[in-house]
C-alpha cells in the first residue's frame, strides 16, 4: 500500500503504545489492507515496523505524568485534525485511551481492542475507555460481559 491516500477508501488511524501493545496492534495490520492507514506510536523506531504507511509519534505517558498526557493529548488532536481518520483503533494504553476519546470528537467510530497480556482482568485504561468506545473487545472468553467487552477471538 502506498503512502498516497485514495479518496475512496476509509481512513483508519491506528494507536499503539510500546511493546506488547504495538506488537498486538501490528498482528492487526493485514485487517487494514483495504483502508488507508496511519499508524501513531510511542517511538520514532516504530517507524520502520510501518514504513508503507503515514505514521506519527507521541509522547508514551501514564496517569502519573501529567504533562506527558497533555502533549500526549495536544499531539493526537493535531494528528485527528490532520488525517480525519474515519476509524480510530487502538490496543492500548494511554496514547490509545487519548486517541479514541479525541477520535470520537472528531467523527470517527473507535474500536478498544483490549491487550492479550490482561489474563485475569481488563486493562485500567480499557475499563475507562471501553464505554466511549463504538466496538469494546477483549482477547479472552471469560472476561466478556454483556455491557461489553466482548469477545471475537484473539490477535494471537
Amino acid at each position: 500500500m502506498s503512502l498516497a491516500a485514495s479518496p475512496n477508501r476509509k481512513k483508519i488511524l491506528a494507536v499503539a503504545s510500546g511493546g506488547g501493545h504495538w506488537v498486538q496492534l501490528l498482528r492487526l495490520a493485514p485487517a487494514f489492507v483495504d483502508f488507508d492507514v496511519t499508524f501513531v506510536g510511542v517511538s520514532q523506531a516504530y517507524r520502520s515496523d510501518v514504513s508503507d504507511h503515514k505514521f506519527y509519534s507521541v509522547t508514551d505517558a501514564t496517569r502519573w505524568d501529567k504533562i506527558g498526557l497533555l502533549k500526549a493529548a495536544v499531539r493526537l488532536v493535531w494528528i485527528n485534525w490532520k488525517v480525519r481518520p474515519d476509524v480510530v483503533i487502538s490496543t492500548g494504553a494511554a496514547p490509545g485511551y487519548l486517541a479514541i476519546r479525541l477520535g470520537r470528537l472528531f467523527g470517527a467510530r473507535t474500536i478498544w481492542l483490549d491487550s492479550i497480556a490482561n489474563v485475569d482482568c481488563l486493562s485500567m485504561s480499557g475499563e475507562l475507555v471501553g464505554p466511549h468506545a463504538d466496538l469494546w473487545l477483549t482477547q479472552w472468553p471469560h472476561l466478556e460481559r454483556a455491557e461489553g467487552p466482548y469477545y471475537r477471538g484473539a490477535v494471537l
